[in-house]
C-alpha cells in the first residue's frame, strides 16, 4: 500500500489542484498508510476497508467519507496497472453528511466589512474582500496571478489549472472588485495578488479569518479537540477552550449566490458567476429563489386582480 501510494502520488496527484493534492496527500499519509501501509495491494479486502473506514468514523465521520473516495480512486488505478483485479472499496457505506449553508445576513456583512478595513495585515484581509466581492473559491484567490486579470476591462480569466472543474472560467467583476484589484496593482512588487512573507502565493489565511470573525462578532468559545477528535483538557481537568468562527470562508461563497438570487437572477447566471459546470451544482440554491419569484407573481397577480371587471349585480 504503501508502493500504491507513491505511484498515486506521481502520477495522480499532479492532475489535481494544489490543494486538492495537498489534501489527499494528508489524508495517505495521516489516515491510510499507518493502518493499511504494510498490506499488500493484492491482500487487502473489503473487511479490511470497512474497518479502517468504522475508526476513521468513530472520531471524524466526514474525513472517513473522503478518505474512501481516496481509497476507492487508488484501487481503481491498481486495477488499471494491473495490481489486483478489483476494488475492496467499492459498496462502503458512507456516513450521513449534513449539507451547512450558512448565509451572512446584512448586518453581518457590515460587521465583517468593518472587521477587515481595520485588521492590520492588510494581505490577508484584502485577500477575504476579494472572496466577499466574487464568490470565487479560496485556492482561486490565494493563487491569483495578475497575469488573469484584465483590470481596464474588468475581467478575472482563471486557468483551467487553477479551478476546481478544471476548466477555464471567464468572469467579469464588479466596479468594487476591479477598484480593489486596481489599488493593489500599484503597490505590487511580485506576479501575485496576494504574495507571502515569501513572495510566493499566500497559502493561510485562517488566522486573519478568525481575528475579522471575532471582531465582527462572529465567532463563539467552544471545547478544543486533538487531531484525532477527543477533547483536550487543562490541568484542572477542565475541558481547553478555544475561539471558533460560526461562519466558515466558504459561507463568503454561498453568500455571495444568495445575494444574487435575492437580486432575481436566474440560476444558470448564478452558477455561470460561480464557475459551476454542472446544473445540479446550482440547484442547491433554488430555494433562495423564493422571495424574487413570489415577488413577480405578486405582481402578476395584482395586475390581473386590479384588470378584472367588476363583477355582482
Amino acid at each position: 500500500m504503501q508502493e500504491l501510494f507513491e505511484r498515486y502520488a506521481a502520477e495522480h496527484l499532479p492532475r489535481k489542484a494544489a490543494r486538492s493534492a495537498s489534501d489527499d496527500r494528508s489524508v495517505w499519509q495521516q489516515l491510510i498508510l499507518p493502518r493499511v501501509g504494510s498490506m499488500k495491494v493484492d491482500a487487502v479486502k473489503p473487511s479490511d476497508i470497512d474497518a479502517l473506514h468504522a475508526e476513521v468514523s468513530l472520531t471524524r465521520p466526514v474525513r472517513a467519507n473522503r478518505m474512501i473516495q481516496i481509497v476507492r480512486k487508488a484501487f481503481n488505478l491498481a486495477i488499471r496497472w494491473g495490481w489486483r483485479s478489483d476494488n475492496p472499496a467499492s459498496g462502503v457505506h458512507r456516513n450521513r453528511e449534513e449539507k451547512r449553508a450558512r448565509y451572512l445576513s446584512g448586518a453581518e456583512i457590515l460587521s465583517l466589512s468593518q472587521a477587515l478595513a481595520a485588521h492590520p495585515e492588510r494581505t490577508s484581509a484584502n485577500a477575504i474582500r476579494l472572496l466577499m466581492l466574487t464568490g470565487a473559491r479560496r485556492s482561486e484567490v490565494l493563487g491569483a496571478g495578475w497575469d488573469m486579470f484584465d483590470l481596464d476591462a474588468g475581467v478575472w480569466t482563471k486557468p483551467s489549472s487553477h479551478t476546481k472543474q478544471r476548466r477555464e472560467h471567464r468572469v467579469p467583476l464588479s466596479a468594487a472588485a476591479t477598484e480593489l484589484l486596481k489599488d493593489l496593482r500599484r503597490h505590487a512588487t511580485t506576479p501575485y495578488a496576494f504574495p507571502g512573507a515569501n513572495g510566493k502565493p499566500l497559502t493561510d489565511i485562517k488566522r486573519t479569518w478568525l481575528a475579522v470573525c471575532r471582531k465582527a462578532g462572529l465567532a463563539e468559545r467552544v471545547p478544543k479537540k486533538t487531531r484525532s477528535g477527543k477533547l483536550a483538557y487543562g490541568k484542572d481537568g477542565a475541558p481547553t477552550m478555544a475561539w471558533q468562527p460560526t461562519a466558515r470562508l466558504h459561507d463568503l461563497r454561498h453568500t455571495y449566490a444568495s445575494i444574487l438570487a435575492s437580486e432575481g437572477l436566474s440560476l444558470p447566471i448564478i452558477g455561470a458567476l460561480l464557475g459551476h459546470t454542472q446544473p445540479q451544482t446550482t440547484a442547491r440554491y433554488a430555494h433562495l429563489l423564493d422571495d424574487p419569484l413570489r415577488e413577480a407573481t405578486e405582481r402578476v397577480g395584482s395586475l390581473i386582480t386590479r384588470s378584472q371587471a367588476p363583477t355582482g349585480k
